[in-house]
């Protein structure tokens, strides 16, 4: 089953069209990232799939409904994280989830969510007396207690600490592992590998490619890069393959690796060089999101 369906999304505010014939879905108990340069057409898109702004064309279904027609029904059943939100800070933890679960036919535990969240220290503790990265977690909590079948987190990490993201990615995860349906948006490249099954770019309004993180703009089958120091006194030209100078790095770039390092290796041992800095990488996602999302890459 699709919990979200997205076909030739439009959305103008205008003369400026945000969202330009925008189509990409997502499975049930799927985690997908949305991720995209400020002004690409995520936010529009995200509050037309969580029923708050109106699309001026294009079809959506959110579990299956359209989310324009939603209503309470549909609330119900998605959780929404907003990047800030406005809590009574001088409410308890768990006051704060108790007011929340009322407006919910069939809410989670109160106890189970700040479990879930990580929260159990803090459950009497002011909202006030938090830190960012536990009120981040209140913010998921809030997201939860009404049970969702379908979650929106939107920038979940924006200005963690590196423990606290990685904090707020165990709880990410245990939800993936609890079957929730999670559309995620962020910045963090590592964050969409880390936690994501599948990406979709947005870029000028439009899908520029999604798929899985290993598999995304051709990741799967890019070419490696191998890079290190020219011995001294050697030539480029000497090499036993095809390379170029890259600053101070000599680079070769190659779709059969294991090969290319033999060869290379057996030059080096040859001639009892040592190959300096020598490094083995395939093109990050955030190198493969940095292209697909370049001026000129955009349609």
């Amino acid at each position: 089953m699709k919990a979200i369906e997205v076909d030739q999304l439009r959305k103008s505010y205008g003369d400026v069209e945000a969202v330009r014939g925008l189509s990409f879905d997502v499975d049930a108990g799927e985690v997908v990232a949305v991720v995209g340069p400020n002004g690409a057409g995520k936010t529009s898109t995200v509050e037309i799939l969580e029923g708050y702004r109106s699309r001026s064309g294009g079809e959506v279904r959110v579990l299956g409904v359209d989310p324009a027609q939603g209503g309470t029904e549909l609330r119900q059943r998605i959780g929404i994280v907003l990047q800030s939100s406005g809590i009574d800070p001088y409410l308890s933890v768990s006051e704060v989830l108790r007011m929340h679960a009322g407006y919910y036919r069939a809410p989670r535990q109160v106890g189970e969510v700040i479990e879930l969240v990580g929260l159990e220290e803090k459950s009497e503790a002011r909202v006030k007396t938090l830190s960012g990265g536990q009120q981040r977690r209140l913010d998921l909590a809030l997201g939860l207690i009404g049970d969702p079948e379908l979650l929106f987190l939107d920038e979940p990490t924006t200005g963690f600490d590196p423990s606290a993201r990685r904090q707020a990615w165990d709880v990410v995860t245990n939800l993936a592992g609890l079957g929730k349906t999670i559309l995620l948006t962020t910045h963090y490249m590592d964050e969409a590998q880390a936690l994501a099954d599948r990406v979709v770019v947005i870029a000028a309004g439009r899908v520029v490619a999604s798929g899985t993180p290993s598999s995304i703009g051709g990741r799967a089958s890019a070419n490696v890069r191998i890079r290190f120091a020219l011995p001294a006194g050697a030539q480029l030209g000497e090499l036993p393959m095809p390379a170029k100078l890259d600053g101070d790095e000599v680079l070769i770039e190659t779709a059969e690796p294991t090969h290319a390092l033999h060869a290379l290796t057996s030059w080096a041992v040859g001639r009892n060089v040592e190959l300096a800095g020598l490094s083995v990488t395939r093109p990050s996602l955030e190198d493969v999101y940095l292209e697909l999302i370049a001026p000129e890459a955009q349609p």
